[in-house]
């Protein structure tokens, strides 16, 4: 084979190192065009002489052109060759500008302007498990073959159904029971036709967010609150007004000039400080929805972990026909993994959300959630939750207990109810809980800042210790560790 476009070929086939020779041939091709190095006209070498000189079988070489002819970069003309394309050359021209040019971020970002406010806020840890990580259930004790036997049993007697797309808002079998155990355990007033199932709390509220909202509507947000509901309003454009928060929980405004759209509690356990709403300020918040036409989305996100006394009640079930828009999920009671959430629409928001949700989200997981529906039917659900409660009451006691010992009762947050599966660890005002947090981090001990939850300068210092996933003694051990960097920066 002696052509030049054998050689550019050639070269460029010995300068890579992919393993796959097909690979490692295609790329050193569309290198040689893109490059300029190949122009388009070019003829290029005949399979039978490439493969030759490659030492290649025929076959890869022949598979290889097949694909650039089929991606546009050569064409074959019966008794002529193979040559480069005329239609890469627009592509080529306008390289060498794109090389010279030394582009900054604020030149040119991939990203719009929503996304990059987006991961300005952003607050996942990019560790889901570990010491005192909050809001992790222990995932070690679910009895997951049990699930597994109702997921086999539905697996013997598939139907199309449970294998195809869901438009109806999620598996009927499991919305029936979801409306039993939610009217029992937690107070709410519903049908099986207002439930939504979801994947998660995050797709719920997106879907409640794009839904309900216009840009530039307002919707109040607890201070300190979730970052999670945050970043979502600011990706649909949503105005954030924090609305403070007291031993009652959320305190609304009456005075407000412009309504919300929407109003985002969490009344059974408020999330991060843990105080519970109080029935006055619940009926009140009730009442200022009614009168402004807004949306109460209820996210009852841990309730089912109280330790001592009786279950708080929904909001949701304190009116018949309240605006409001109950938000509850799997991932707290079960695992997160499982990604399923449900919400509880008003009779009005039923058929156009489950519509919207049909068209944004294309619903699907079927024979997960009928597995699910006989879990909680068959009552392993509810003996679950029970099992749970005592062992997280335990290691709660634990933590408790540690922390008065070892650093004071002072440093127990002031609102801490015996609930959920984290607790506030109170710092002295003059204590960077963002540098702690950090420096814990980088030793394994993930605690979450709590002014990090806070969108104004007015904040508490303190951290987050998730307790559910820890055994006893990583407990006691971990918290050693923790309290030795307390000290030293107090």
């Amino acid at each position: 084979m002696r052509s030049l476009a054998g050689d550019v070929i050639r070269q460029a086939f010995f300068n890579r190192a992919e393993e796959k020779l097909h690979k490692r041939l295609y790329l050193a091709i569309c290198d040689a065009i893109l490059s300029g190095n190949l122009t388009p006209s070019s003829r290029m070498p005949p399979t039978r002489d490439l493969a030759e000189e490659l030492t290649l079988s025929r076959n890869t070489v022949l598979r290889v052109y097949e694909q650039l002819q089929a991606e546009g970069y050569i064409s074959s003309r019966t008794g002529s060759g193979t040559f480069v394309t005329h239609s890469v050359l627009d592509n080529l021209e306008c390289r060498p500008a794109i090389r010279n040019q030394e582009a900054t971020v604020e030149e040119y970002s991939p990203l719009s302007a929503r996304g990059l406010q987006l991961l300005e806020h952003a607050s996942a840890s990019p560790r889901q498990w570990g010491a005192f990580l909050p809001g992790v259930p222990d995932v070690a004790n679910f009895p997951h073959r049990v699930l597994k036997k109702f997921t086999d049993r539905q697996a013997r007697q598939l139907s199309p159904e449970l294998l195809t797309y869901d438009t109806t808002g999620g598996s009927e079998r499991l919305k029936a029971a979801l409306t039993d155990y939610l009217r029992t355990a937690r107070g709410v007033q519903c049908t099986p036709d207002q439930i939504l199932i979801t994947e998660g709390i995050h797709q719920a509220l997106d879907l409640v967010t794009r839904s309900l909202c216009n840009p530039g509507d307002k919707a109040w947000t607890e201070e300190p609150g979730y970052w999670g509901i945050k970043n979502i309003l600011r990706m649909n454009s949503v105005e954030i007004v924090t609305m403070p928060v007291d031993e009652q929980g959320l305190v609304p405004d009456g005075e407000e000039s412009e309504p919300p759209r929407l109003i985002f509690v969490t009344p059974s356990h408020q999330y991060p400080l843990g105080s519970v709403m109080s029935l006055s300020r619940r009926q009140l918040l009730l009442a200022q929805a009614r009168k402004t036409a807004s949306w109460i989305v209820e996210d009852d996100y841990d309730s089912e972990f109280r330790f001592a006394g009786q279950p708080i009640p929904a909001l949701q079930g304190l009116e018949a026909n309240s605006p409001v828009i109950y938000v509850g999920t799997f991932s707290k009671t079960l695992y997160p993994a499982l990604r399923l959430g449900y919400m509880v629409l008003p009779e009005q928001l039923k058929t156009p959300l489950k519509r919207m949700h049909s068209e944004l989200y294309r619903g699907g997981h079927q024979l997960t959630q009928a597995a699910l529906a006989d879990f909680i039917r068959e009552g392993y659900y509810a003996a679950h939750i029970r099992k749970m409660r005592q062992l997280y009451s335990r290691r709660r006691q634990i933590l408790v207990n540690l922390i008065s010992e070892k650093l004071g009762s002072c440093f127990l947050g002031q609102y801490n109810s015996n609930a959920g599966l984290h607790l506030i660890m109170q710092l002295p005002a003059e204590v960077d809980d963002v540098s702690l947090a950090q420096r814990a981090n980088e030793q394994g001990i993930l605690v979450r800042a709590l002014s990090s939850y806070y969108a104004s300068d007015k904040k508490l210092s303190g951290l987050l210790l998730g307790f559910a996933s820890m055994e006893e003694s990583e407990i006691k051990t971990s918290f050693h560790q923790l309290a030795a960097l307390i000290n030293a920066a107090t």
